[in-house]
């Protein structure tokens, strides 16, 4: 029985394991003013409102906690395999302003994992930030949004990955450099909060094997497939 309940605890709390540096001291911060709150109340022997805050608070940090967690994720991709780099809904499959590249789109609701990484062994080619506009990430707009593309490539094969951020935060960090080896599945970088991902890959290389609506999570789904 105690087996059984220490396997429930891991599997409902397994997560704050894996909670990044940054989720840990923006939820402690969160905490700290949380008990600051609580403290007042006692003091103030009858502010209701203050009780109020301090279950907002408490929720709020423990979101934050959960919003950046980190599970880990060792899936070993065949060769032939593109890893879906984001947790998330696909929100299209098709080509945009280049007929000879195809691009998959993942909206990232706040619920999802965040990190985004790599769909193929290969060389960062290059990464590009773009300043832009800040619509919702499912917002078909979206792809004018601030953004920072990261070129990976090995040989005559591309699948390059874009960050895209979304309405509530507006911030994007990229995890490697040109000229870095990756592998398929490794983690390039974070977008916080709701956000979307693009992947772009050449249409006459790839079978792409999700459909639109479907639900993938990164390091875990295989996004296509190469041709022969």
């Amino acid at each position: 029985m105690l087996e059984d309940i220490k396997r429930t605890f891991g599997e409902v709390f397994g997560w704050v394991k894996t909670i990044l540096p940054i989720g840990r001291k923006t939820s402690l911060i969160i905490f700290c003013l949380s008990l600051v709150l609580l403290f007042s109340y006692f003091y103030s022997c009858c502010f209701t409102p203050l009780l109020v805050l301090f279950f907002i608070y408490i929720v709020l940090g423990i979101f934050v906690a959960f919003f950046f967690r980190d599970p880990i994720r060792n899936t070993k991709f065949a060769a032939n395999e593109i890893a879906a780099p984001a947790d998330g809904r696909v929100l299209s499959i098709k080509t945009e302003e280049d007929p000879n590249i195809l691009v998959v789109r993942i909206f990232l609701s706040i619920f999802n994992v965040h990190i985004q990484r790599a769909t193929m062994d290969g060389t960062i080619e290059d990464t590009i930030y773009t300043k832009g506009t800040f619509a919702f990430a499912n917002n078909p707009n979206a792809d004018k949004n601030e953004r920072n593309l990261i070129k990976i490539k090995k040989g005559d094969k591309f699948a390059h990955v874009e960050q895209i951020t979304g309405a509530i935060a507006r911030r994007i960090e990229c995890w490697v450099k040109k000229g870095e080896k990756v592998k398929a599945g490794q983690k390039i970088g974070l977008i916080h909060f709701g956000s979307q991902v693009a992947i772009y890959l050449p249409k006459d290389k790839v079978t792409i094997t999700v459909k639109e609506g479907q639900m993938v999570q990164g390091a875990l789904s295989v996004l296509g497939l190469w041709k022969d």
